[in-house]
């Protein structure tokens, strides 16, 4: 590969970088004003760092949705670095709240093994959080990067799930593998891993339900695709998101907590930012289980699907720069 090409690839990923993080400071925005005006009110409008200055703060960032556990860890890191720092003024704290943030987020870096792998993703959500949706633009990232893709239509509960897939799966050039409504998802994972392995596919994206009123149910039902796959395609590469709506705040966290007590979930799908003022939650969830959220979505574009970095997240977050119209 010449250095020009090399140097426009790096320049045309630089502008994409650039265009996401754009599209990100204006998704955040219900979120900022939620969050950081608070926060901004009470660095600016406390003479002296005491209790009340940090029962302020406590405030704000739980109505945010970062957490009541997460929140204790930020506030203690922050009085950690207050007193070994000897600082007295509220307004040098915010950099500091921004680096503990970013310090009960990281995790480790984020693999994205699957992408270049022969592997098996399994989605998994409730209904209404946007899973298929987001299965379908997952698939066009995947395609654009000359992947050949097969979906496995194995949500056979809910009506229409398989109709809103196919014209996906279309819009994406991906093969799918359906089933009747209301047959068994097990039987459709299994002709799509005979149809994923006879096409020599990169990525095999299974949609399957997630129906968490009966966790009994569930998790024998996503045993037995699992036990499938195992033995069907014992070399592919396994990977399980859990696709969350952030709108819904605590109770995506607690979506999150469930699902991965019926599954091992190795990565989180955050929807809807850019309509919520409780995107705090990719906070919460990052530091409180540990998994890591790969993908957020703030948009209804292929291009509003991006993968997640907790740093620019959080400079987003607490950015001053105005989002363009």
């Amino acid at each position: 590969m010449s250095e020009e090409v090399k140097m426009e690839e790096v320049k045309q990923e630089s502008g994409e970088k650039q265009g996401f993080f754009r599209r990100l400071v204006s998704g955040l925005t219900k979120t900022r004003d939620n969050i950081i005006s608070g926060m901004d009110n009470i660095f600016s409008g406390f003479s002296r760092i005491d209790e009340e200055f940090y029962e302020e703060l406590e405030e704000v960032l739980i109505m945010g949705d970062l957490g009541v556990q997460a929140t204790d860890n930020i506030l203690e890191d922050l009085k950690e670095k207050v007193r070994a720092r000897h600082i007295k003024e509220p307004s040098e704290c915010r950099q500091l709240l921004i680096d503990s943030i970013k310090e009960q987020m990281d995790i480790g870096e984020t693999a994205y093994e699957f992408e270049d792998r022969t592997s098996v993703v399994m989605v998994i959500g409730v209904n209404g959080v946007g899973k298929t949706t987001t299965i379908g633009k997952l698939a066009g990232k995947l395609r654009s990067r000359h992947k050949k893709v097969v979906l496995a239509a194995a949500d056979t509960f809910r009506a229409a799930a398989g109709e809103q897939l196919k014209e996906w799966a279309d819009r994406a050039q991906a093969e799918l593998i359906g089933g009747q409504e209301g047959s068994d998802p097990a039987s459709v994972v299994y002709d799509a891993v005979a149809a994923a392995k006879a096409r020599h596919a990169d990525v095999l994206l299974c949609d399957t339900a997630g129906r968490l009123h009966n966790k009994k149910n569930l998790m024998e039902e996503l045993k037995k695709m699992n036990r499938i796959i195992d033995r069907e395609f014992p070399d592919a590469y396994r990977e399980t998101l859990v696709v969350l709506d952030a709108t819904t705040g605590q109770n995506a966290l607690m979506q999150a907590k469930e699902f991965n007590e019926v599954a091992d979930i190795t990565g989180i799908i955050l929807t809807k930012m850019d309509g919520t003022a409780k995107g705090g939650i990719a906070v919460a969830i990052q530091a409180e289980l540990g998994i890591p959220v790969k993908y957020i979505g703030v948009g209804e574009t292929i291009e509003d699907l991006q993968k997640f970095d907790a740093d620019e997240f959080v400079n987003a977050l607490f950015t001053t720069e105005k989002p363009e119209e």
